[in-house]
């Protein structure tokens, strides 16, 4: 499965909707996690808190070919971004294992990944230095196969997006 997911309404008219989905987060309504471990102690795999993100999370697990779409706010995902990465914990465990000599958490059921983060807006050099090593950092508990960070203007965005789209088409 590939899966958009998009801080932002996109309009892709060439999108094959048999095999993409696109998720504009902007019109869903998702909480702040709260830190309390309910994923991983009371319902394990699954959040305590029932709104839409409860329907994301499994759909960015289950996919094999991501693209997140995101204004790069100080360097970081943009506020709705940010939030639905928090509240996909549940596709974690509790449990610890080491890879490539760091701690990362043990994965639920995530299929690996081809991800591309395309951070729009506008950025200075270092944010986008940032936003790159944060990408960086998160990509092993993301169950990166492989990712590509991209950057686009604001006005720029739905292009981007629409390019990346027919590259996945010929390939």
């Amino acid at each position: 499965m590939t899966l958009i997911l998009s801080d932002r309404p996109l309009h892709i008219p060439d999108m094959d909707q048999s095999t993409t989905e696109l998720i504009d987060l902007s019109a869903l309504k998702i909480a702040n996690c709260v830190g309390c471990f309910g994923c991983w102690t009371k319902t394990p795999g699954k959040c305590v808190i029932r709104d839409d993100a409860v329907g994301v999370y499994p759909r960015i697990a289950a996919s094999d070919r991501v693209l997140y779409v995101s204004r790069v706010k100080y360097g970081s995902y943009d506020t709705v971004m940010k939030t639905m990465l928090e509240r996909a914990i549940p596709v974690q465990q509790a449990f610890i294992r080491l890879l490539d000599g760091e701690t990362h958490h043990v994965q639920r059921a995530v299929a690996p990944k081809q991800a591309v983060i395309l951070g729009y807006g506008d950025t200075s050099a270092e944010e986008r230095e940032i936003f790159r090593q944060l990408v960086a950092r998160n990509a092993k508990n993301m169950n990166f196969a492989q990712y590509r960070v991209e950057f686009a203007s604001e006005d720029a965005v739905e292009q981007a997006v629409r390019e990346e789209v027919a590259s996945w088409a010929r390939s």
